[in-house]
């Protein structure tokens, strides 16, 4: 006769955190073969019936093991957080403050810092981690351009935005424009420059021809319009090191920022309607939503910035103060924002400077106004006036040389009067 032990229920403990232990999930099969119901079991263990189903749905005990906390929570984020990682410097922190106040992510920030640790020892690795570089109020500025496909009045269509960012409050201004044009780019400069009531006393840029000009034989040198620029507003340039884009991390974040904060889901009847449409997330998203690096609200940061930066009220766009330099053409023409205007044709070669004021355009050489033309609406336009070729001289020298001399003086000559029979006398002896 075979007997079969019996297992006191208050005996046998739960395993790690609740979950059934070993003894006792054989105790549930031993009774379930012997008969007992799926309540009966789960009375006399003092078990959930839920819990007994469980261990007999199980062909064989399994050890507990603890998952990940919030794995399920994070797994929707994960393209993001692998994206934005380097741009953060792979800090977990920053990752879960913006997981938490931009993207809605509930779960815990131990879950995103096991996550981004094997992140960062690759990038480690690879030697690909970079600095942060921060500076004090009122020192630097990042600009970069980002270029977006936006739907204006049903279809899609191309724009170029204008990101100008704060180095200490990370306050951005973005800008949209139609081109990436050195006209687009000093006008979007100076949208700024109003926006903010002034400027930084350093601004970094990319290496664009609009900035700088490549030399042959490697170095660059300044685009001389954006030189004059700059000097006119009085602000320093400065580039990034080639092949080091990540130098001005803060206005590129910026740009990705606008890419996934303000574009997803909008539409825009006009470029008037986008235009402002930006203005109006600028005000109340991005100015007032907290920084994942400074952990405070650029509006807020900004207003110790303020104080420090080079005020502009007051000052005349650039286009219409500062003079441009040009070379004059072999056809005696200066280029000016895509149209060509007449000088006189002696000054081909020469430098001139042009000033655009007053819907007048004027063209002065060593300090002399040489021509002056009203500014032409339109692009890729030609302005000549007929005095400036040298067709009037040459028609000039041709009739000089068309016109008869004056006829010569004639001297009097004296003549003797004789009567005419003299003549026939002589006439007569020479016949003999």
């Amino acid at each position: 006769m075979t007997t079969t032990a019996t297992i006191d229920p208050k005996a046998i403990g739960l395993g790690e955190d609740g979950m059934v232990s070993e003894a006792r999930w054989m105790e549930i099969q031993r009774r379930r073969a012997a008969g007992e119901t799926v309540s009966a079991i789960a009375r006399e263990m003092d078990l959930d019936r839920k819990t007994v189903r469980a261990s007999l749905r199980k062909g064989a005990w399994q050890p507990y093991r603890r998952p990940a906390p919030d794995t399920r929570l994070l797994t929707a984020h994960e393209a993001w957080v692998r994206g934005r990682a380097a741009a953060v410097g792979y800090s977990a922190q920053i990752l879960f403050q913006e997981l938490r106040g931009q993207h809605g992510y509930t779960g815990s920030y131990a879950t995103v810092r096991r996550f981004v640790r094997p992140l960062r020892e690759a990038a480690c690795r690879a030697d690909l981690t970079w600095t942060r570089f921060e500076t004090g109020p009122g020192e630097q500025s990042q600009i970069d351009w980002g270029q977006v496909r936006v739907t204006l009045g049903g279809q899609r269509v191309v724009r170029h935005i204008f990101v100008l960012t704060l180095g200490y409050s990370r306050r951005s201004v973005f800008v949209p424009c139609l081109d990436e044009s050195l006209a687009s780019f000093l006008d979007a400069h100076e949208t700024a420059f109003a926006q903010l009531g002034g400027h930084t006393h350093e601004h970094l840029y990319d290496r664009p021809r609009t900035v700088c000009l490549p030399l042959v034989g490697g170095g660059q040198r300044w685009n001389p319009t954006f030189k004059a620029f700059a000097d006119y507003w009085g602000f320093e340039p400065r580039l990034c090191q080639p092949y080091r884009a990540q130098t001005k991390g803060k206005v590129e974040s910026g740009v990705k920022y606008f890419k996934r904060n303000f574009l997803p889901g909008r539409t825009f009847r006009d470029d008037t309607d986008f235009r402002e449409q930006i203005a109006a997330w600028m005000r109340e998203i991005a100015d007032v939503r907290v920084h994942g690096t400074t952990h405070e609200r650029p509006i807020d940061r900004f207003a110790t910035e303020a104080a420090a930066l080079v005020p502009t009220a007051g000052h005349a766009p650039f286009r219409h103060e500062a003079p441009h330099r040009r070379i004059v053409a072999e056809d005696y023409l200066v280029s000016f924002e895509t149209n060509r205007y007449s000088v006189p044709f002696r000054l081909i070669g020469q430098e001139v400077e042009v000033r655009h004021r007053h819907g007048q355009l004027e063209l002065r050489h060593r300090g002399t106004v040489v021509a002056t033309h009203a500014v032409l609406a339109g692009t890729y336009q030609v302005a000549i006036l007929p005095e400036h070729g040298p067709g009037p001289i040459a028609r000039t020298q041709r009739t000089a040389r068309a016109t008869p001399a004056p006829p010569r003086p004639v001297t009097p000559v004296e003549v003797v009067v004789r009567d005419l029979q003299v003549y026939e006398a002589l006439c007569a002896g020479g016949a003999q």
